[in-house]
């Protein structure tokens, strides 16, 4: 391998990490406090609502899909789970119940509408996106949900969201003897954790990737690709269905508009985690390092007084670099260029 290659080869594993730790340090600089233990803690809840649907996104990535349905399915979680304790005056038990049972059957039908009435994935989960997004609004005629509201037929809502429901988004174990970890970052840990495990050490994960990268090579090997599929996007479902239930817990309420960002900060974060360690393919572990690079962007530009409607360009165009500089030079070590 010539010096230039070797050059290129190691840009294309360590440069996004080189570029995270470089807008670390210049965060650090520019925005006092930004480096502090609270700002960091800060940092990793943003990102953990939106990590667990990114990692749910990349399971259809690596099946050789893409849902766009998660944004939806994660703020109709949000609105299921208050129906439920709210209206219905149901336990949280309950509600948690419900979400999961309702992402799982999104994804199932998004599975469904690919494998076997082969939609184009985009179309089909774009299709129960704009699904989704109407029929939690029919409920409650458009509005959000909350203690005391007045519903359609002139009735009280007089059912409350639980203390341990609440727990699950509120809650903050101690970090040396401060209490400053919340259980969403712990639990976008221990997805990631479970995620990577599944994709990277099982038989099942490695025919997800197979699967992804030749589907007729994956079938004729004895892989039931349809099937596969199918899992891949009731795990998306269900991923977004936490980050619902999340979401609710850490606001109180049904608010109709708590996940307005979740489907692009997602979808960032999975693509971005193609760049990490030169990998070029949709991986759990660049998924959570792209969600922390989102989290570590906004937070920062947020430190410094940026405007708020420069943050989703800002966002785009490191995506864009990310995802051009991975490819060019992945395509360019591939063909053996110099």
């Amino acid at each position: 391998m010539t010096d230039t290659a070797r050059l290129t080869d190691l840009a294309i594993r360590y440069g996004f990490i080189v570029l995270l730790v470089g807008l670390v340090i210049f965060f650090s600089v520019a925005a006092p406090g930004f480096a502090g233990p609270r700002s960091a803690v800060f940092v990793f809840q943003s990102v953990a609502i939106t990590g667990i649907l990114a990692l749910g996104v990349t399971c259809t990535l690596v099946v050789g899909g893409f849902d766009l349905s998660i944004g939806a399915v994660a703020t109709s979680a949000l609105m299921l789970s208050a129906y439920v304790m709210v209206v219905l005056e149901m336990s949280a038990f309950a509600a948690v119940l419900a979400c999961l049972v309702m992402g799982a059957l999104v994804g199932l039908v998004n599975g469904l509408l690919i494998v076997k009435f082969k939609v184009p994935d985009l179309l089909a989960t774009l299709g129960m996106m704009f699904l989704l997004v109407g029929l939690q609004r029919i409920p409650t005629e458009g509005r959000s949900i909350s203690t005391g509201m007045t519903l359609p037929d002139g009735s009280t809502a007089e059912g409350t969201f639980s203390a341990g429901f609440l727990w699950l988004g509120r809650h903050r174990f101690d970090l040396v003897l401060e209490k400053l970890v919340p259980v969403p970052v712990v639990m976008f840990l221990a997805v990631g954790l479970g995620i990577w495990v599944f994709l990277e050490m099982t038989k099942h994960g490695r025919l997800m990737y197979a699967i992804g990268s030749n589907a007729r090579a994956a079938s004729l090997a004895g892989a039931n690709v349809n099937r596969y599929k199918i899992a891949a996007y009731m795990i998306s479902g269900v991923m977004a269905s936490i980050g619902g239930i999340l979401l609710a817990a850490r606001l109180g309420r049904g608010d109709i508009a708590g996940g307005t960002n979740l489907l692009l900060d997602a979808v960032a974060a999975a693509l971005i985690g193609f760049a990490v360690l030169g990998a070029g393919k949709p991986n759990a572990f660049g998924t959570a390092v792209g969600a922390l690079f989102v989290g570590i962007l906004l937070q920062g530009l947020t430190m410094m007084n940026a405007p708020y409607y420069t943050q989703d360009f800002v966002k785009g165009a490191v995506l864009v670099l990310a995802l051009m500089f991975t490819f060019a030079l992945s395509e360019r070590v591939r063909k053996g260029g110099h």
